[in-house]
């Protein structure tokens, strides 16, 4: 195998670091992401783990002992300085808080994958701070406040990218692609890669969780749709593409037939119109993305047609596999040595995710985390949101109800009232007050 050449962003990434040295990432969350980061970049070419900020250095340690560091490769630094000498002498920093590698000089780039929308935007912000580029893995922060901390990165010179292998970004290469074509675009979106259950709660899947190495709370996020509705959501913001029907169709469309189903009415299939955001539930799409496009001469249709990718007059532009954690260190080099992001949010509001009640909800409790009981993300166009004060699903943790919710109905400002001492809040309740003039 050492005797293939490395070519394409290998080659180029090998020639960065030879003049510049390796690509050095700053690390925020240590959980089910965090781990697959720390042994995939021990893997890649011209990168590097700079430094791990954890609650739990001793569960770090081993993570990284099972990456293939040796335990003296490993240091706890309190300072950005220490982190920087740990970082030349070869060696990956345990800090306890991410300002501490944020403020370091060794530090190119920082990767958040906490999963947090509070935490992920204090991340970020202090990340910006230190002329710092940001990786947001954190789609749950991106959909919340994205458009404002892609301002705030211009504002710095630095990038501020959503994450390569994540489902949106797998998406958005479908669509550019389409788009270079010249092909109009009718859908993009997901298969959907858990059977779905709205009403799912972690005590049911503990099992499963268990048996996937995985944290319960977080496989629930996918098992109700919820980051679904907010990967759909961050491919809308995007791109402009909107949910046709709040909460999408997700038809039971396989991958022979998606075309056929994701497609407008006037083709035979289920749109009311061109330019959506869906995902399905059929067999055969998932672990897959999809663009559903549309010739826009009859002699291109033909020429797609004979060369077996549908019957027309849509087609399916399909990736069968995204590959999640393990791709993100491409964003984090692309913005290092390019200087611009993979995927960032439009300047203006398309779509909205937010919260829906999993069960009746009483007058003064407190809300918990995404996948956990209470409540599900759902996705709408944003002015529809907007209209039916909506409580975007970013800002629910920590919040309170205020008036008794049913099963299924939306959560709003209303009828809760989110934690205005987040900083996510506060920054959002500026980006609401400035969207006035979209409304």
């Amino acid at each position: 195998m050492d005797g293939i050449a490395k070519v394409g962003l290998a080659a180029e990434l090998l020639a960065h670091a030879e003049r510049h040295g390796p690509v050095t990432v700053g690390l925020a969350g240590a959980g089910q992401m965090g781990t697959d980061l720390m042994v995939q970049l021990r893997l890649m070419p011209g990168v590097r783990l700079g430094a791990v900020s954890t609650s739990r250095p001793g569960a770090a340690r081993e993570t990284l002992r099972f990456a293939g560091y040796e335990a003296g490769d490993v240091v706890e630094a309190g300072s950005p300085a220490a982190v920087d000498a740990a970082i030349e002498a070869g060696r990956v920093a345990l800090v306890a808080d991410f300002r501490t590698f944020c403020a370091a000089g060794r530090i190119d780039v920082v990767i958040d994958a906490t999963g947090s929308p509070s935490a992920g935007t204090r991340i970020a912000l202090d990340a910006f701070r230190n002329g710092k580029h940001v990786v947001m893995l954190n789609v749950e922060a991106d959909i919340t406040i994205g458009r404002a901390l892609a301002a705030e990165a211009r504002s710095a010179g630095v990038v501020y990218t959503g994450a390569a292998g994540d489902e949106p970004h797998a998406t958005l290469e479908l669509i550019g692609l389409a788009q270079a074509l010249g092909l109009d675009i009718v859908a993009a979106g997901k298969g959907k890669n858990n059977p779905l259950d709205f009403a799912a709660v972690p005590a049911d899947y503990e099992e499963e969780a268990a048996r996937r190495n995985m944290n319960a709370r977080m496989l629930v996020e996918f098992v109700d749709g919820s980051k679904t509705m907010v990967e759909m959501t961050a491919i809308a913001n995007a791109t402009g593409l909107v949910p046709d029907v709040p909460g999408m169709h997700g038809p039971n469309a396989t991958a022979e037939d998606l075309a056929q189903v994701l497609c407008t009415r006037e083709d035979g299939g289920i749109l009311t119109k061109p330019g959506c955001v869906d995902y399905s539930i059929g067999r055969g799409v998932a672990p897959g993305v999809f663009c559903i496009v549309k010739p826009r001469h009859p002699r291109v249709l033909e020429r797609i047609a004979d060369l077996k990718v549908g019957p027309g007059p849509c087609f399916a532009l399909y990736r069968p596999f995204h590959l999640t954690s393990i791709e993100v260190p491409l964003s984090a080099i692309h913005a290092v040595m390019r200087g611009v992001p993979h995927m960032e949010p439009l300047e203006r509001p398309v779509a909205e995710c937010i919260a829906v009640a999993k069960r009746d909800l009483a007058v003064g409790e407190t809300l918990g985390r995404i996948g956990e009981t209470q409540y599900r993300g759902f996705a709408m166009v944003w002015a529809e949101a907007r209209a039916a004060g909506g409580l975007p699903l970013g800002l629910a943790e920590g919040g309170r109800v205020t008036q008794a919710v049913k099963a299924g109905d939306k959560l709003t400002y209303a009828n809760c009232a989110p934690d205005e001492t987040q900083e996510v809040t506060q920054i959002r309740r500026r980006l609401d007050a400035a969207d006035a003039r979209f409304a």
